[in-house]
């Protein structure tokens, strides 16, 4: 008999890859989405779609009905413009609904999508999975809530639970990282300190491999995973392998960090309180200044995950998704 499973999120970008991945082996898929989202590439895959809302718990029954795997993608992310209550809403409420729907409709197995972020800046890398806490903002917050409350719930409940925090995912299709893409392939991209912070990333269809790893291995239930690539760079490092797979010249140009640091402080205090996205602020620095690096030695040795696109060819084959749908 088929499995049945369900993934929220997959009119994303993760969650899309990681729906389709599970029809290509044989599982029967249903999609939790909101009304407003287009689903006409979901249902051409053949995934079933069901209309619900995390914030609402009686929408979800429907989509963990005869469920065997859960697989919680779904998130609010900073980018969104939204008030701050309403990353805690569904990054925390939400998944408490989409829990307690699933243990009432005799889910066998949840797995909750977390982040890296949600220990903060990394003190020491690379990071373990049993590395403290450090939320840096309303998101990474609302996230740590989400896996502190996911991790309560698997263990006072008859549910087998795993938690993984994917690091920066990117790849054919992904839009958040297209911006670096533009700044390098167009020759304005300008470094703001050395250049010397630590960098990692994860191919979406490693990851994908890796969470489906953590719905079906036994040795997962219980227990977090990091899952990313491979290889790990300094941020020079990395964008001198953007600048060879997109066939440009390196940017060299640095920029002093202290002045930019004052005009982002300038900025929040001016557009905040007018509601306005300021040009350049203190987060957005954090890809400059932070070092993101992690240990995915658990996940290799509990799971067999084992990523197989090294970061260069990854980066081409997203530069080429990008030229081919004229984003570059």
């Amino acid at each position: 008999m088929t499995k049945k499973v369900m993934v929220t999120g997959a009119t994303g970008f993760t969650g899309g890859y990681l729906a389709e991945e599970l029809v290509n082996r044989g599982y029967h898929v249903v999609a939790l989405a909101l009304p407003d989202q287009n689903v006409e590439r979901l249902k051409k895959l053949g995934i079933e779609v069901v209309t619900g809302n995390l914030t609402k718990k009686d929408s979800l029954i429907p989509a963990v009905t005869g469920v065997d795997t859960v697989y919680h993608i779904a998130a609010v992310y900073r980018e969104q413009n939204v008030p701050k209550q309403y990353f805690f809403d569904v990054n925390v409420g939400g998944s408490r609904n989409l829990l307690e729907a699933a243990l009432e409709a005799g889910v066998r197995r949840y797995v909750h999508c977390s982040t890296v972020g949600v220990q903060g800046e990394i003190k020491n890398p690379p990071a373990k999975e049993t590395d403290p806490y450090g939320p840096g903002d309303v998101y990474q917050q609302s996230k740590v809530e989400g896996e502190k409350l996911a991790l309560e719930f698997f263990k006072n409940n008859d549910i087998e639970g795993v938690v993984f925090r994917p690091v920066g995912i990117y790849g054919p299709g992904d839009m958040r990282f297209l911006k670096i893409f533009k700044f390098v392939n167009s020759g304005t991209f300008r470094m703001i300190g050395n250049g010397e912070v630590l960098y990692h990333l994860t191919f979406v269809k490693d990851l994908v491999n890796g969470i489906i790893l953590c719905g079906e291995k036994k040795e997962a239930v219980g227990e977090i995973f990091t899952l990313g690539g491979n290889e790990y760079v300094t941020l020079k490092e990395y964008v001198k392998l953007l600048a060879e797979v997109l066939g440009v010249k390196e940017p060299k140009k640095h920029v002093p960090l202290w002045p930019v640091m004052i005009a982002a402080v300038i900025f929040e205090t001016i557009c905040y309180p007018l509601r306005i996205q300021p040009p350049i602020y203190r987060r957005r620095l954090d890809f400059f200044t932070k070092d993101r690096a992690f240990d995915i030695s658990k996940a290799k040795k509990l799971l067999g995950y084992q990523p197989s696109v090294d970061l260069k060819t990854g980066l081409k084959l997203t530069a080429d998704w990008y030229r081919e749908n004229n984003l570059l």
